[in-house]
């Protein structure tokens, strides 16, 4: 089963970034500006503003560090690419594999091709326990595990790239897994505060077009 927790996140978010951001348009020293009392709808119209204008950089003052369990190997493939991030990945030389995987619904849903995607799984799981029996090293066996095995991550991202990653991973058109995944680390960070998590959108949300050469019409196409 997939499961996002965040585990810590930058105390104070909305003010840190509030700070950063005022710090730039003010004689103010930034530590007087933290401390100076503010209403939430200042520091939100203030952060929109610049967050409109394209000035992101103040959103990197913030992170987010979320435990990620339950995911392929396929989805874990496609996080990792995001590279503005630290990641900390459960070993394949260290720790067997489970016996659960990760079945796509397409495949679940489609008898013949659950039976081939079982039959698969099952032969290359025993062909991995039989070469650690002929004294294989986990790190040599683990060549035969498919991209369905499970795996879990520690991701930790500053708030400008969890943009960058939702504005791709939750496009319509994105993979079934990690945009579930990014759907999950949204609905995290809106516990923490709601208007940063509504950061996290479709970049075509935010851009108020569809850059992808294939659009799924939620907005329309550049020009």
């Amino acid at each position: 089963m997939i499961n996002v927790t965040l585990l810590a996140h930058t105390p104070q978010p909305l003010r840190v970034i509030y700070t950063a951001a005022k710090t730039c348009y003010s004689g103010a020293k930034p530590e007087t500006i933290f401390q100076t009392a503010v209403t939430r709808q200042a520091m939100e119209h203030l952060i929109r503003k610049v967050v409109e204008r394209g000035h992101h950089s103040v959103l990197e003052h913030v992170n987010f560090t979320f435990a990620i369990s339950g995911i392929s190997r396929a989805c874990s493939h496609q996080l990792v690419r995001h590279r503005v991030a630290s990641y900390s990945q459960q070993s394949q030389r260290y720790v067997e594999p489970s016996a659960e995987f990760v079945i796509p619904h397409t495949i679940r849903k489609h008898d013949k091709a659950n039976d081939i995607f079982y039959k698969t799984v099952e032969h290359c799981m025993t062909a991995y326990k039989e070469m650690l029996t002929l004294g294989i090293p986990k790190e040599d066996a683990r060549f035969v595990l498919p991209n369905a095995t499970p795996t879990n991550i520690v991701v930790t991202m500053n708030l400008r790239e969890l943009m960058h990653v939702a504005g791709l991973r939750l496009c319509a058109r994105a993979q079934w897994e990690i945009k579930f995944v990014l759907a999950l680390i949204k609905r995290e960070v809106k516990k923490v505060d709601k208007f940063l998590g509504e950061l996290l959108v479709p970049r075509c949300v935010r851009l108020g077009y569809c850059p992808e050469e294939v659009s799924c019409g939620l907005r329309p196409k550049k020009g």
